[in-house]
């Protein structure tokens, strides 16, 4: 019973310096590359604006589409507006 235990005790030693091998190997690439990472914030700004710039435009010319196809279709509905006005 007492190798069980002891095994366990090994096994739990192993699996927590493991663990913090990998949490230092994290925390290592994380630093490792904090540097290319801001380096690159700035292209990725300017990749934002563009994107952001792209959809506004989009939406400003199929909003300057539709204006012209409502005036269309209240200058085909006035007539049966106006019918149905005097009809009433």
């Amino acid at each position: 019973m007492f190798e069980l235990l002891a095994a366990l005790a090994v096994f739990a030693v192993a699996g927590f310096t493991i663990v913090m091998a990998l949490v230092a190997v994290k925390l290592t690439l994380k630093l490792v590359l904090l540097p290319l990472k801001l380096i690159l914030l700035p292209f990725l700004l300017i990749v934002a604006v563009i994107k952001l710039v792209a959809v506004l435009a989009i939406g400003a010319v199929i909003i300057a589409l539709l204006i012209p196809v409502a005036i269309m279709i209240g200058l085909v509905a006035l007539p049966f507006v106006l019918i149905g006005l005097v009809a009433a």
